[in-house]
């Protein structure tokens, strides 16, 4: 299988966020990183799936259904996935997220590896390393 080379064609990876409680995620997410809402889709049992944007990155927000087999932090024995989020000011946006309620795992400091890098858990148990290369 070739990749699509056509230049009207962007390849990107957007990651869904599983939550459970889609609305309030999405008002987090907002107040904590700025984020835009660029897309809703509401079911009746007021589920949703949202897109939005931190900046340009994208990324969806989604409730997950008991049925599903889309785990939520709360429901998962382990997270294999940490956001990464990589910002002009770091320092601000970790700031933010904890202002908003987010809890710090540790501060933003200048990382011997090349990065000035904070960890934080959103109120929705997704981990975020919040970063600048140095």
């Amino acid at each position: 299988m070739e990749n699509n080379t056509t230049n009207d064609f962007e390849t990107a990876i957007r990651p869904t966020l599983s939550v459970s409680n889609g609305i309030a995620a999405v008002e987090f997410y907002k107040k904590a990183f700025n984020a835009d809402e660029l897309m809703r889709v509401e079911a009746p049992d007021g589920a949703i799936v949202a897109e939005l944007s931190i900046n340009g990155a994208r990324f969806f927000v989604a409730d997950g259904p008991p049925e599903a087999e889309h785990a939520t932090p709360e429901k998962a024995a382990s997270i294999p996935i940490r956001m990464g989020l990589i910002v002009a000011n770091p320092d601000a946006f970790a700031a933010s997220a904890i202002a908003a309620g987010a809890t710090e795992v540790y501060p933003v400091a200048d990382q011997d590896y090349g990065y000035r890098l904070g960890h934080i858990i959103d109120p929705y148990g997704h981990h975020w390393e919040i970063c600048r290369p140095l």
